[in-house]
């Protein structure tokens, strides 16, 4: 899992070009396993209004949201059962993406699994529900392209925009670990893998 091109830094995030793309093809049949004991489902925001991506976890604790709040659970809540275990070539990627971020010592309990459908997007937002904010987030892009936004502190800071192929993988982390990111509804498009779909994977130590 080595880069194919230099890593590319911007304000508090390291891009990683192509770094999981030799082994996306593995990546996606774990994400069918998992899928086939954890569904995606479009989960409710505490407003109650549905959000427009599929999500899923794996690892030992998933985040969920619902009208009660945001949070992270040891089980599926559609299921009643643990959440899938992590993978190993899960966990090995995001570490290794980590250590080239300038994490060598990250190793992530969770793993959100977020499918976009055409259309759908993510709104500005931080990733702020784990126990422990000095371990980096790592996210691993597959499927169709989109457009990352990369905020800042504040939510009204005006995001850069950076494009994320099938295979790029971001880090973040330290000062810029509460930054607000987001991603721009998902242009149409058939990818040999993915179909008419993006998978996002977001590594995380939330306990």
């Amino acid at each position: 899992m080595t880069p194919d091109l230099f890593p590319e830094v911007y304000e508090g995030l390291t891009r990683l070009p192509g770094f999981a793309a030799g082994s996306a093809p593995d990546l996606f049949a774990a994400v069918q396993s998992i899928a086939a004991t954890a569904p995606f489902r479009q989960m409710v925001t505490p407003w109650g209004k549905p959000m427009s991506v599929g999500m899923s976890n794996c690892g030992a604790a998933g985040w969920v949201t619902d009208r009660t709040g945001y949070r992270y659970t040891p089980t599926d809540p559609q299921t009643g059962h643990p959440w899938p275990p992590m993978p190993e070539i899960f966990r090995l990627l995001a570490q290794e993406a980590a250590a080239q971020g300038g994490f060598p010592d990250f190793t992530p309990d969770a793993c959100l699994i977020n499918r976009y459908a055409p259309g759908a997007r993510m709104t500005l937002h931080q990733d702020r529900n784990e126990q422990d904010f000095t371990a980096p987030i790592v996210s691993v892009s597959l499927g169709l392209p989109a457009v990352f936004l990369w905020g800042g502190p504040a939510r009204t800071d005006k995001p850069s925009r950076i494009l994320l192929e099938s295979g790029d993988v971001l880090v973040w982390g330290g000062t810029a670990r509460l930054y607000f990111h987001g991603i721009l509804p998902l242009t149409e498009g058939e990818h040999p893998l993915a179909g008419r779909a993006r998978i996002n994977l977001t590594f995380r130590k939330a306990l």
